[in-house]
């Protein structure tokens, strides 16, 4: 049995417990500490950095100063006269008028070199539908263009038309008088990608109307892009000897170019490919006479199909 010290004790601890004030408190809520919330442990990895924070860089795509060039050596080449014979048999039912052939000079140069662009007229030139118009002050200058078969020519009258979107020509020539009237009203914006836009290195800027207006008819404009140069070199109604002709007239004004630029920027012919416009591309040994078949002569490649 209890006694009575204990009994008081207890009732004591009992009166205490009810009546002890709370504590009420004062602290806003946002100033209220936040308990610690228990994280698991980063991973780590032998390098030290954590899956998070460990980026992946990209890998770096090998960059080529020069433009790609292929061995030649297992490549079956033709001379011309199979080339042709070739590319006529798939233009068979294509009007021969309309088929073009076209030669690809594929050069090994840097990619940040000097391009080779300039105008060629051919022995045997296809192009019959040129029509030149000539920028230049009017009055004598733009009389005389209009007597040797200039479709349009002056000044005022030609710039307005530009300007409109009326461009009933395919070449232009720019008097040197006219020349800063190119760059002050924006024209090359419109005539740059059509092709029309008059260039010293091309010729079409000049003091010489009469004598560039009789350089141009018949003359092909070339210019190397991606390390080939491209042009139209003539019709499927061509004999071989005359698609030879121009082809070693085109060659030879390629090589003249690569001779005319500087040491820094090497050129070198590659491989020459010819084809037509709905044909595939061949590519050229260098020869002329037929080889593949025995029973095939020049002469069967000449005229119509």
């Amino acid at each position: 049995m209890a006694s009575t010290a204990q009994c008081l004790a207890s009732m004591a601890r009992l009166s205490l417990s009810f009546s002890r004030p709370t504590a009420i408190s004062r602290i806003p809520k946002f100033l209220a500490p936040v308990a610690a919330v228990a994280t698991p442990a980063t991973v780590r990895y032998a390098s030290g950095n954590s899956m998070k924070t460990r980026k992946r860089t990209p890998k770096k795509k090998k960059t080529y100063k020069t433009f790609r060039t292929y061995d030649l050596s297992p490549m079956e080449q033709m001379t011309l006269c199979d080339a042709m014979r070739v590319l006529r048999a798939v233009e068979v039912g294509n009007p021969p008028t309309s088929v073009k052939y076209d030669l690809a000079i594929k050069l090994k140069t840097s990619k940040n070199g000097p391009v080779i662009r300039s105008t060629l007229r051919l022995p045997f030139p296809f192009q019959t539908d040129t029509r030149i118009a000539v920028l230049c002050p009017d009055g004598p200058i733009a009389t005389e263009a209009r007597e040797n078969g200039a479709v349009e020519a002056g000044q005022e009258g030609l710039i307005q038309n530009i300007q409109n979107g009326n461009i009933q020509f395919n070449k232009l020539i720019c008097h040197v008088d006219c020349e800063p009237l190119l760059k002050t009203l924006h024209l090359g914006k419109i005539l740059g990608p059509k092709g029309l836009m008059p260039n010293l290195k091309t010729k079409t800027i000049t003091a010489d109307i009469k004598g560039t207006m009789s350089d141009l008819v018949g003359a092909e404009e070339f210019r190397e892009r991606a390390g080939v140069v491209r042009m139209a070199i003539g019709q499927l109604l061509f004999t071989p000897q005359m698609l030879a002709d121009n082809i070693k007239v085109f060659m030879d004004k390629i090589k003249k170019d690569i001779g005319n630029l500087d040491d820094t920027a090497p050129k070198v012919i590659e491989e020459v490919v010819l084809s037509t416009t709905h044909g595939p591309g061949i590519s050229l040994n260098g020869k002329f006479h037929p080889v593949a078949d025995e029973n095939l002569k020049v002469q069967d490649l000449e005229g119509a199909m």
